[in-house]
């Protein structure tokens, strides 16, 4: 059984993989120049996710609107780290929240079918005042996954789970610094 708050990813030694989704304007203008740029918003927060799962659902797999393209940001491990050791839990004192350069929240992992677990997903709110690090020093590369996804989703509402699974990216426990895991599973 996995533990109740654990960070699962997809990664390697020097990167991991997180995702988000967003309007084809977006994901396109971003896919061409390697990195996040106009239409994307560097004044407001974005979300990263190390789940492929959670973001299924709340994307509900590339079909709502305004979350219709996904893309698999690769970015480097002392980022994720970086941005981790500046995080706020979002459900400690409100006035720490809203100082924080990171908001951090755990949310019920999900199912393939979009049903809750009894386990929890990291999200991860990247503030405006990091984005820019974010887009130009964390990125090593970006990744459209919607048709594959549009594929395993198919092949969900058609019964083939097992075949739809072959195409999830592996996730598995994201080694974390005892620093920062005190830090993020406090008071959860």
């Amino acid at each position: 059984m996995a533990p109740q708050y654990q960070i699962r990813a997809d990664y390697d030694a020097r990167t991991i993989v997180v995702y988000q989704a967003y309007v084809p304007a977006i994901a396109d203008a971003a896919l061409r120049a390697g990195h996040f740029v106009t239409p994307f918003s560097f004044h407001r927060m974005t979300w990263i996710k190390p789940s492929f799962m959670w973001l299924m659902h709340r994307s509900n797999w590339a079909r709502k609107p305004g979350q219709e393209r996904v893309l698999a940001v690769r970015i480097t491990r002392e980022g994720w780290e970086e941005a981790l050791s500046r995080a706020a839990l979002t459900t400690a004192d409100p006035a720490a929240v809203a100082q924080a350069a990171v908001h951090v929240q755990w949310d019920p992992e999900r199912s393939p079918r979009g049903a809750a677990l009894n386990h929890y997903s990291i999200q991860v709110g990247i503030g405006r005042h990091l984005i820019h690090t974010f887009t130009y020093d964390w990125i090593v590369s970006l990744t459209d996954l919607t048709p594959q996804i549009r594929k395993a989703a198919s092949l969900i509402q058609t019964g083939h789970a097992a075949k739809a699974q072959r195409l999830f990216p592996a996730e598995r426990p994201y080694p974390l610094p005892r620093a920062l895991e005190n830090r993020l599973f406090s008071g959860q």
